[in-house]
């Protein structure tokens, strides 16, 4: 059963990669992460290494920190928080920033707009959206600090 699974996903992979090879797509179908960095040089022609690239960047869940880090050939969107103390940052205070944000103020967010380098007379405008837009950055219990940040700089505009 589980050979006959494996082959099913296998041969829908091969599929999807020949169909997008075929558009003229070969070198921009499979996104970005570790199997684009490890098949990098070896996929351009070739639906198998495609198929593998593509499966290896999606099973491992190393795109989302390939676009956090900017690394594994991913680009970080040009509204992402690209301050990386900022993001070191989040990753150790996510709760107590939650807390802050939701209250509009306090020492966490205090130090976050430091390392964001906002200045201080625009913090209480800053301080407010966050607030305001609160349920946009926070938008479950199990939100990830990719998110978060995405979702502070989409709210502090």
């Amino acid at each position: 059963m589980k050979k006959a699974l494996i082959a099913a996903v296998v041969v829908a992979s091969l599929m999807i990669a020949g169909a997008a090879f075929a558009a003229g797509q070969a070198a921009k179908n499979t996104g970005c992460g570790l199997g684009t960095t490890l098949f990098k040089n070896n996929a351009d022609n070739k639906v198998l290494l495609q198929a593998f690239q593509a499966t290896t960047n999606y099973t491992l869940w190393n795109q989302t920190f390939g676009i956090t880090t900017g690394t594994s050939e991913c680009q970080q969107p040009k509204d992402f928080v690209s301050n990386e103390r900022a993001t070191e940052f989040m990753v150790a205070n996510m709760d107590n920033l939650a807390r802050d944000i939701s209250q509009g103020r306090g020492e966490t967010l205090d130090a976050f707009a430091e390392l964001l380098g906002v200045p201080s007379e625009k913090r209480p405008e800053f301080y407010a959206s966050l607030q305001s837009g609160f349920a946009r950055i926070f938008t479950s219990s199990n939100v990830q600090m990719a998110s978060v940040m995405d979702n502070i700089a989409a709210v502090s505009k």
